[in-house]
């Protein structure tokens, strides 16, 4: 447990959620890089599948970043027909988007590989490993 009264951090903790990340990331990574994409495009992928026809705001909101950042990597996924944009029935200055046929099978992909992982983890752990673990992924999550 982090002792709150001294002012060292705690190394352990930090290293292990860099290392953690590093993990998590690396098959999704190897599948992206053959692609030429990152991990920018990988969130945009994970956060459009999630949300089919969701507005660019409702991506922006939901990744917490500026349309600039947004702008780049997006257009790529479009031109390499991962990604439809179309505006929306209700409101033409809405852009609606969604993952093309390729586009779902790329992220089920990238999807699968974290999933995997995550539940040989969560099997070799103890019992209540998993929910201690999500936990602390929210809270982590929600901290300001």
């Amino acid at each position: 447990m982090i002792d709150l009264n001294t002012n060292t951090p705690d190394y352990e903790a930090i290293e292990l959620l860099y290392r953690s990340y590093r993990t998590f990331t690396d098959r999704a990574d190897r599948i992206l890089e053959k692609r030429g994409l990152g991990r920018a495009h990988h969130r945009i992928l994970y956060f459009i599948a999630r949300h089919q026809n969701g507005s660019v705001a409702d991506l922006l909101n939901s990744l917490v970043i500026s349309k600039q950042a947004l702008n780049v990597p997006l257009r790529q996924l479009i031109s390499m027909e991962l990604v439809e944009s179309k505006r929306a029935s209700t409101d033409a200055r809405v852009k609606q988007l969604r993952l093309t046929a390729t586009g779902k099978r790329l992220e089920a992909r990238l999807s699968t590989a974290q999933t995997k992982l995550l539940n040989q983890v969560f099997e070799e752990s103890s019992p209540n490993a998993e929910d201690g673990w999500r936990e602390i992924m929210r809270a982590l999550a929600n901290a300001q």
